[in-house]
């Protein structure tokens, strides 16, 4: 195991609406504070009742998915929280996985299908 699931993310025009929707849907809170993530007009939280978390995230040129249209297809990736993200990095590759981008606290990566998921280090709920 290299690591465990932190949040399922999903791509969106606008994080906190869509986190007001999933709170009201599922239940539990948006957007409460959390150390292992910035709230802000670009990231917006639902940590639901059971523990499990879902991730809103902006992007600025969203296409919104057309199911089952393959031209439109479904936005959503897996952050996976670690506990040293080089070794995790390695261990990702090493089963197949590409690293697409760094971002300094975590990395892209793309399965081997091409869906991409993000290896991030683990900090304390």
């Amino acid at each position: 195991m290299i690591g465990t699931l932190q949040c399922v993310v999903l791509d969106c025009h606008y994080p906190a609406g869509l986190a007001q929707f999933y709170a009201a849907l599922l239940g539990g809170e948006a957007d409460r504070p959390d150390p292992r993530w910035s709230l802000d007009e670009t990231w917006s939280t639902v940590h639901l009742p059971d523990g499990r978390v879902l991730g809103f995230q902006r992007v600025a040129d969203y296409r919104q998915p057309i199911w089952p249209d393959p031209a439109h297809p479904q936005q959503l990736h897996l952050d996976i929280d670690v506990a040293d993200l080089a070794a995790a990095e390695r261990a990702a590759v090493a089963l197949g996985a590409e690293v697409k981008a760094r971002h300094g606290h975590w990395t892209v990566l793309t399965d081997p299908a091409g869906h991409p998921f993000c290896l991030v280090p683990h900090r304390p709920a």
